[in-house]
């Protein structure tokens, strides 16, 4: 890689700070491995002008997804899980699921698969205000929030069982739509592994790879490395302190709700170690966490045809397919950023990103923690810079 021209990326990051468009953010770019680049700008805390540095610990949101997905399929490994295992054959409460029709409830006319779970095809939903089934989620959703610190916290079975009881958008594998899929999965992970998710995290992921800094919560000897969230007002940037998702925005304690679909923290060098492990085909450290096999398998599926179009018409990253909990990039040629055929990854709520190119055996991961962010066009900004040094 040409490091003078990767050099470019301390402008871009200078201009997202220099512009109030975030407060601080981060950028590591790796090449087989090996670090190529690493900046940080701004702040984590723009009160007390803390900033943001290399070992600023960061909330992930849905960039715990790529994490659960290779937890499932180590079970899947195993043998211990399958792909078209009906959910509730593991999940009881998932047994007799409606879809809605307007105010109606149909019955599914076939069960929720794990596949479905790990692709965004299982009818689930977030909350919010556009239908009756976003709606009846709020109640679940804000009441998971309200016992955040309690002596009843919601545990990550009990929302699965709660959500079960809640009518689909559409029967299972009919429709894409991104919602708390990989929360359930985390349910079917600790019914199956006969685990806490963070506990079967820990040892079949964590501790091998040396990612000591990564858990559902940031215990206190690490607190002061938390960043504060920010998000975009007519006043420029304003600190937030709401608990989206049942996320708990202190991180202070653990979490009865381990949400596999938005609950891990950790730092850029932890995740690498995770991007490097999958970059490896499965191997890191000299330990393996997953068959070489099994990562392209993982890595290199395609969406079914009549949920493609959903996709791109919901998400807009034309050119990339979503499966495994990842989005994988199938023709760059409609990509709105320079891009390789194959490559792959996630991002998050507040911003975070990271993708791997196996053609170039190059990964770049994004720090930040700008609530609605997802992959912004600063973040292809900074794509376009690193991936044009190759």
């Amino acid at each position: 890689m040409d490091k003078n021209h990767l050099s470019k990326l301390d402008d871009v990051m200078q201009e997202m700070v220099d512009t109030g468009f975030v407060a601080g953010c981060s950028i590591l770019v790796l090449k087989d491995g090996e670090e190529q680049y690493f900046n940080a700008k701004g702040y984590r805390d723009i009160e007390n002008k803390i900033p943001f540095t290399r070992d600023t610990v960061i909330r992930l949101y849905s960039m715990s997804k790529p994490v659960t997905a290779v937890a499932a399929m180590i079970l899947l490994e195993e043998g211990k899980l399958g792909l078209h295992d009906n959910v509730c054959d593991i999940i009881p409460a998932f047994k007799d699921q409606t879809y809605a029709d307007g105010y109606n409830r149909i019955p599914v006319k076939k069960p929720m698969r794990v596949k479905d779970l790990l692709n965004m095809t299982s009818g689930l939903t977030y909350n919010g205000i556009l239908n009756t089934t976003e709606a009846m989620l709020c109640g679940l959703v804000d009441e998971g929030i309200n016992r955040i610190g309690s002596d009843n916290e919601m545990s990550t079975m009990e929302f699965a069982e709660r959500i079960a009881e809640i009518p689909l958008l559409f029967s299972p594998g009919e429709g894409y739509n991104y919602s708390f899929s990989a929360d359930v999965l985390g349910a079917v992970i600790e019914k199956v592994s006969g685990m806490r998710l963070s506990d079967f995290m820990k040892e079949r992921i964590f501790k091998p790879l040396g990612m000591n800094e990564t858990d559902f919560y940031v215990p206190a000897d690490r607190q002061n490395r938390l960043s504060k969230v920010y998000e975009q007002t007519e006043n420029g940037l304003k600190e937030y302190n709401y608990n989206n998702l049942i996320i708990n925005l202190k991180a202070d304690h653990a979490p009865a709700f381990e949400s596999g679909g938005a609950g891990l923290m950790t730092t850029l060098d932890d995740y690498a170690k995770f991007a490097t492990m999958l970059q490896k085909g499965g191997t890191a450290n000299g330990v393996r966490i997953l068959g070489e096999k099994t990562v392209k398998f993982m890595t290199e599926a395609s969406m079914e045809e009549q949920t493609l179009d959903m996709y791109h018409k919901k998400m807009g990253n034309d050119g990339y397919e979503y499966c495994n909990l990842i989005q994988i990039m199938k023709d760059p040629s409609k990509a709105i950023a320079i891009s390789s055929k194959g490559e792959y990854g996630w991002d998050g709520w507040l911003g975070p990103y990271f993708i791997n190119d196996p053609v170039n055996k190059v990964t770049m991961l994004v720090g930040m923690q700008l609530t609605n962010a997802g992959t912004t066009p600063y973040t292809r900004k900074l794509k376009n810079v690193v991936f044009s040094s190759i």
